[in-house]
């Protein structure tokens, strides 16, 4: 039996949007085959043995390597694979797309980037007046804030900060304060998926989430958010993901490319991503595996 499009996931948390993913399926008229732990050796059994088989890849199971063998295959048999896992690695590198966001003109926070501490043990004399009073610590292929540091203000934190992950480049920001907007911080994490865009409202410091409005787009000038986001995609090649951006004198691009996107919905949890959107990123995906049927 051949499937239009599989997703094989393990966190339970992605269970609202794997069900959004379903029901797009059906609306679509496209076949789905979820494979979770409970069926992934028989799945993985029926899919290497020609007996199952899929035309587009949704992979949710990152993280666990058992799950591996299945875009393994993807590739291999030459299956769409939504955000490859190659584009991802060279995509969700901060270092590689500070570099490539700054050649396409996109506004980022000041940034000096250094070598891992394996290649570079020993850095050069670092000026960090352009940083300011404070700046951040950023690991290159850190996600979910892991290893990052904010508020540093010296150079010990940076040097022993190298060392926490040594095979990483790091890269020294600029601490970025937003615009103060209708009494909220102007800082958004816009969600991308196939051609599409979703603002929100993003809170750093309690990450509630709260969608951007046509009227706000509009009185603020926050349209901009769509155009900045697309250039991003355009450069990073994935099929969807989420970044940050804050408004300060410009719009600053803070967090560049998340690929692993929480898909929690706020209606299960008080800092998911609202509902609306995550049901429209699903059927977005689907669109992807109903032109590839």
């Amino acid at each position: 039996m051949r499937y239009d499009l599989c997703l094989p996931w393990y966190w339970e948390y992605d269970d609202v949007f794997v069900g959004m993913v379903e029901r797009a399926c059906i609306e679509e008229g496209i076949s789905f085959w979820q494979i979770k732990s409970d069926n992934l050796l028989e799945s993985i059994t029926a899919l290497y043995k020609g007996v199952t088989t899929f035309k587009t890849l949704l992979h949710r199971g990152q993280g666990d390597r058992t799950f591996d063998p299945i875009p393994r295959w993807a590739k291999e048999f030459g299956a769409k694979r939504i955000n490859p896992a190659e584009v991802s690695a060279w995509s969700e590198d901060k270092a590689t797309m500070h570099l490539e966001l700054i050649s396409a003109g996109i506004y980022t926070p000041y940034t000096i980037l250094l070598a891992p501490f394996l290649e570079q043990p020993v850095v050069p004399p670092i000026d960090l007046t352009p940083l300011g009073e404070n700046f951040v610590i950023k690991p290159s292929n850190g996600g979910g804030g892991e290893g990052v540091i904010l508020g540093a203000n010296t150079i010990d934190e940076i040097l022993k900060a190298r060392m926490e992950f040594p095979e990483q480049k790091y890269l020294i920001q600029a601490h970025v304060t937003p615009r103060i907007v209708d009494d909220a911080p102007a800082w958004f994490r816009v969600f991308y998926a196939n051609g599409e865009t979703y603002p929100c409202w993003w809170n750093p410091e309690t990450h509630i989430y709260k969608q951007v409005t046509a009227e706000e787009e509009a009185r603020v000038g926050l349209n901009r958010l769509r155009d900045v986001t697309s250039r991003i995609a355009s450069i990073c090649k994935l099929d969807w993901f989420s970044t940050e951006i804050a408004l300060a004198d410009e719009f600053i691009v803070v967090d560049y490319v998340n690929d692993g996107i929480d898909t929690r919905v706020q209606s299960k949890a008080m800092d998911g991503v609202p509902d609306e959107v995550m049901e429209c990123i699903a059927r977005q995906l689907v669109k992807i595996a109903k032109e590839n049927v």
